[in-house]
């Protein structure tokens, strides 16, 4: 009877054991990371690298969700790419600091060292050059090619992010901002497969369509322009350095040519989405006919208002003889590459928030710009940089990285460089969709007046070169508006110890030659 006893007892605790084990499987928690990315563009990705570069982020759990499959160039196509991008100096640090710029120079990339913008209805124009600040005005790279390079670098480092490709959120459930000690406070993000994950701070990195943003219900502003952008592959008539970028100001929208090599150019034409779309259907020769003619045709001027303008700019000469510049041709383009021609509606779009609890926006899930000004990109790395900052500076502080502190922090130094920026985009755009007289001879005058003074130019290429630290921004502008003297600018920086934060920028050898280049 005892033996019985003890055979029942020995079964009914293996059961127990049992139950116990498949009761924990079945009830354990998802996957906790501290920071999870939704979206692995260019600016997603980015942010990946930037996390995972950052010593003070070491030991962090950082994942990356993608929907499509990786992208990586193993080997260049002869035919450019028709989606490009004209990267500022100050991206070209951030690719650089995450280990991605030598990925790209080793690839193919194009720099300009000037840019030179014209109206249509008047001879005003407006042109910076190394002259005003630097060596290189900006880079123009294939968006594959950056995507690539990054993808390449997330692969180094691969004990530091992990990356899900084909991974599609199908749900974010979001914790209350207040709420009792036993329930969930992360954000739980469920997958197409099954899996579900959890997170101290969700990035939403998904574009201007961002699930991110509406399911945290944060709400945008947002319009159509009555335009589309036309892109194309331009293969010029004769061989030339190209290293200027040209944009003019057509009534019906801007035109612009980025230097892609020596024989080729990158087309960005907004237009009226008719216009557009006969563009793209329009035979070859045609098409050359109208992009040549966009860029050279007066047919728009006005006598009155070019009378004006020339007594103005005789008036500046006379004011400052050094302020004005010569006016070079854009090169003709001779053919297109075919299947090169695509277009795309435009639109400007801005979160009215980038943070909320534990959720971040970046990129264009926080704001959509016009091409006019080609800043789409470099404002998201602008936010790359931004917020890496300050999650840096929260894990350096021992900070939970969801902190609404230091996320509001990065949304303060964001909008208050983004909305500026937006706004004188959407002016712009609207200032020169009109022929009327007075307001062609207002823009031609202004546009001739920040010409010709330096200081005004220098002030927008401090803006334009973001997102380089303050420290590097000061470091630009004294030199070149207050003194031409590097040692006095060098002792300054040292005397203020050349950082930001305790975890953030130090000058690089890098630095130093690209702003010594002149």
């Amino acid at each position: 009877m005892g033996l019985w006893r003890a055979a029942r007892l020995g079964m009914g605790l293996r059961a127990l054991g049992t139950c116990r084990r498949s009761c924990s499987a079945a009830g354990s928690a998802p996957e906790l990371y501290d920071v999870i990315i939704s979206g692995g563009g260019m600016v997603g990705t980015a942010m990946a690298c930037a996390l995972a570069q950052d010593h003070n982020l070491a030991g962090k759990r950082i994942l990356l969700l993608e929907t499509g499959n990786k992208k990586t160039v193993t080997q260049l196509p002869k035919t450019y790419s028709n989606r490009v991008s004209a990267l500022t100096p100050g991206s070209l640090l951030l690719l650089n600091s995450v280990g991605a710029w030598d990925h790209i120079s080793s690839m193919r990339y194009k720099p300009f060292k000037r840019m030179q913008v014209w109206d249509d209805c008047s001879d005003a124009l407006i042109t910076f050059d190394k002259g005003d600040l630097m060596e290189d005005m900006g880079f123009v790279v294939e968006n594959d090619v950056v995507l690539s390079a990054l993808s390449k670098q997330l692969e180094a480092a691969a004990d530091r992010v992990e990356v899900l490709y084909r991974s599609r959120v199908v749900k974010y459930t979001w914790p209350e901002a207040y709420q009792s000690p036993e329930a969930n406070p992360w954000v739980q993000v469920a997958l197409d497969d099954g899996k579900t994950l959890q997170t101290k701070l969700l990035i939403g990195a998904d574009g201007q369509k961002s699930t991110v943003r509406e399911s945290a219900g944060i709400q945008t502003v947002r319009w159509q322009y009555d335009q589309s952008a036309v892109v194309a592959t331009l293969h010029l008539a004769e061989p030339t350095d190209n290293n200027v970028a040209w944009q003019r100001f057509l009534v019906t929208g801007p035109i612009a040519m980025l230097p892609l090599s020596d024989t080729l150019s990158s087309l960005v034409w907004s237009t009226s989405h008719q216009h557009a779309s006969d563009l793209v259907s329009m035979d070859q020769e045609t098409f050359v006919d109208s992009i040549n003619s966009a860029f050279w045709s007066n047919e728009n001027h006005s006598e009155l208002v070019d009378t004006a303008s020339s007594m103005f700019r005789s008036a500046l000469s006379f004011l400052n003889p050094t302020g004005t510049s010569v006016r070079q041709l854009p090169p003709s383009v001779a053919h297109i590459d075919p299947q090169s021609r695509a277009m795309f509606p435009l639109g400007l779009g801005h979160a009215t928030k980038y943070v909320g609890h534990r959720v971040a926006l970046i990129g264009d899930a926080a704001h959509r710009v016009h091409p006019l000004a080609g800043q789409g990109v470099n404002l998201g790395f602008g936010d790359v940089a931004s917020l890496s900052q300050h999650l840096s500076e929260a894990a350096f502080s021992g900070k939970d990285l969801g902190s609404t502190t230091y996320l509001n922090a990065f949304e303060t130094e964001r909008q208050r460089h983004n909305i500026p920026i937006m706004a004188a985009i959407d002016l712009l755009k609207r200032l020169y969709s009109t022929k009327s007289p007075p307001l062609v001879l207002l823009r031609s005058l202004g546009l001739q007046a920040t010409n010709a003074l330096p200081p005004i130019k220098v002030n927008y290429i401090c803006h334009y070169v973001r997102p380089l630290p303050r420290v590097m921004q000061m470091y630009v502008f004294f030199k070149n508006v207050v003194t031409q003297s590097t040692t006095v600018c060098e002792t300054l920086l040292c005397a203020i110890g050349c950082r930001v934060s305790p975890t953030k920028y130090t000058v690089t050898p890098l630095d130093n030659i690209f702003f010594e280049a002149l």
